[in-house]
Formats: C-alpha cells, structure tokens, sequence
C-alpha cells in the first residue's frame, strides 16, 4: 500500500511540498523517480538535498510496498539494521524477529510487535517483490 510522502519517515512539510512539485505525492511516485542512481542525482539537485537521503527516502518507500509495513514497523526494522527489501529478503524470520525485540526493548518504538509468522510473511513478500531499486 502506497504511503503519502508526508508519512515517510524523513519528509517534513516543505520536503513534501517539494516533492509535490515534483510530481511525488505517494511512496510509489518517489520509488519511481528514484530507481537509478542518476534518477536519485537529479532529483536530490530539484529538492536541493543529498543524494543519500534521496536513496533512504527511497529505500522506505521501497519498504512500504510489503503489505503490513508501515511507519512504526519500518522504523523498527531500520533500527534493526534492515533498511532495504533486498536485506529483508535475505533475513531468517526468527533472527529478525529476535533482533527486533532487542531494538524495540531498548528503543520502545512499538507498542506491539510483530509475531513471527508475519515477519516470515514480509520476507517472502520481499523475495517475491520485483527489484525497482538500483544501486
């Protein structure tokens, strides 16, 4: 499910505005645009910002596209040390699931966390995706 840009965690108000400007007002938009290193170049120089936080915006949007993923859980699995589908493709579901408990007791992001079966469901879904991302 396509998230708004405002929800991706990284766009405040005039980056969204930006954004706008640009055409890009949902996640898939900012996937689109920022699939190739040289697309990411030329839109970092339009939003006057990094090519780096051109690639983490898109590596989240990348995110949102695995149904049960959203806001939180993505911050989760950042902090976790899974910040694109290509690591979460490559996870075991009961590592992560563990590795998420520890950076959730320490950081107290989720309210809930995700059961085991649901990871293992993002990790298939990842391996399923098509790659839209290059590096």
């Amino acid at each position: 499910m396509a998230l708004t840009v405002k929800e991706i965690k990284g766009v405040d108000e005039k980056l969204a505005a930006l954004l706008k400007a640009q055409g890009i007002g949902v996640s898939d938009d900012l996937l689109a645009r920022a699939a190739t290193p040289a697309a990411r170049k030329g839109l970092a120089a339009a939003l006057q910002i990094g090519t780096k936080e051109v690639l983490e915006l898109a590596n989240r949007a990348d995110l949102a596209r695995i149904s049960g993923i959203g806001g939180v859980f993505s911050d989760l699995l950042e902090q976790a040390g899974v910040d694109t589908v290509k690591e979460l493709a490559a996870r075991r579901a009961d590592n992560l699931r563990t590795k998420l408990v520890e950076v959730n007791t320490a950081s107290q992001l989720a309210g809930r966390l995700p059961t085991e079966a649901q990871v293992a469901d993002w990790i298939a879904q990842a391996k399923a995706l098509p790659r839209l991302l290059q590096y």
